[in-house]
C-alpha cells in the first residue's frame, strides 16, 4: 500500500533521491532532508512533477537538535527511511581517525537522530490503513554482515544499525510500529562510482528503491538485495575471523 506521509533523510542523490520519486503521487506528502540545498530542491522538483507535495529542509542528520526540531515539527509520519549515510574504503591502508569518526558519526548518530523522534511521533499516532501507527526504515548494508578490512568503520556502523533496527522491532510492535532494516548490495551512487573493482549484480538506485519499498509494505524485518550476494555475504561472514581476514586481503585495494 502507498505511505502518504514520507520523511527521508540523505534524499539529495542516489537511493535517498530514488526512494522519494518512487513514493511521489498525488496525496501524497514528502519531507525530504540533506545537507546540499541545491541539489535537494531539485530533487524535490521532480517529486512534485509527480503530483507529491513537498518540503525540504537542509540539515545534518549528526545535528540532533536540528533533527528533532525537523522531525517533531513534521506532523503526521507514516514512514520514515533512515537512508543518509557515508563511506570511505580504506584499500590496505590503516583507516584515518577523522574518517573513522565521520562515518560512525553519520552512519550511526545520524540514523539514532532520525529514528528516535520518528518514534516519538509515532507512538502518538493512531493506526493507518495498515494497522500500524507508522514505519521506520534504516539503511544499512549487505556489509554489515563482513568484517570488511579494507573498510572497518562502514562494515562496523553498518553492522550497528542493522542490529538496533531488529532488535527495537521486537519492542516497537508493542506499540504499533514497525522497524525495517533495509541491507542493500551494490548501488549505482556517486558513492560507488569511484570503485575500481567489479561490483557483483549492481543495481540503479531505482531498482534498489523499489525492492526496499517493496520490502516494507511485505511487513519484512530484514530486507537483503540482491539474494546471491548476500548468501555470500553470510558465508564469508561466518568464517574464522583470521581466515576470512587473510581472504579478504587478496581482493584488490578498495573492494569491499
Amino acid at each position: 500500500m502507498p505511505f502518504d506521509h514520507v520523511l527521508i533523510t540523505g534524499a539529495s542523490s542516489g537511493l535517498g533521491a530514488a526512494l522519494a520519486r518512487a513514493v511521489s503521487r498525488p496525496g501524497a506528502t514528502l519531507h525530504l532532508g540533506a545537507r546540499r540545498a541545491e541539489v535537494l530542491e531539485a530533487v524535490a522538483e521532480s517529486c512534485r512533477a509527480l503530483g507529491a507535495e513537498v518540503h525540504t529542509r537542509c540539515v545534518d542528520v549528526r545535528d540532533g537538535a536540528a533533527m528533532d526540531d525537523w522531525i517533531l515539527h513534521a506532523g503526521r509520519l507514516d514512514l520514515v527511511i533512515a537512508n543518509a549515510g557515508v563511506s570511505a574504503g580504506t584499500g590496505h591502508a590503516t583507516e584515518a581517525a577523522t574518517a573513522a569518526r565521520d562515518i560512525f558519526e553519520t552512519n550511526i548518530l545520524g540514523a539514532m537522530n532520525t529514528t528516535l523522534p520518528a518514534l516519538q511521533v509515532m507512538a502518538e499516532q493512531t493506526p493507518g490503513p495498515d494497522g500500524w501507527r507508522g514505519h521506520v526504515a534504516v539503511v544499512a548494508s549487505l556489509a554489515a554482515f563482513v568484517a570488511g578490512p579494507s573498510a572497518p568503520a562502514y562494515s562496523a556502523s553498518k553492522a550497528t544499525v542493522q542490529r538496533w533496527t531488529e532488535a527495537r522491532d521486537a519492542t516497537e510492535r508493542a506499540r504499533g510500529i514497525r522497524l525495517h532494516a533495509v541491507c542493500p548490495g551494490f548501488v549505482r551512487t556517486a558513492m560507488t562510482e569511484r570503485n575500481a573493482f567489479p561490483m557483483p549484480w549492481l543495481m540503479t538506485a531505482e531498482q534498489a528503491a523499489a525492492r526496499t519499498l517493496k520490502g516494507i509494505e511485505r511487513g519484512k524485518l530484514r530486507i537483503v538485495y540482491p539474494r546471491r550476494l548476500y548468501v555470500i555475504s553470510r558465508i564469508v561472514g561466518a568464517l574464522p575471523p583470521g581466515l576470512r581476514n587473510r581472504l579478504m586481503s587478496l581482493v584488490p585495494p578498495k573492494a569491499i
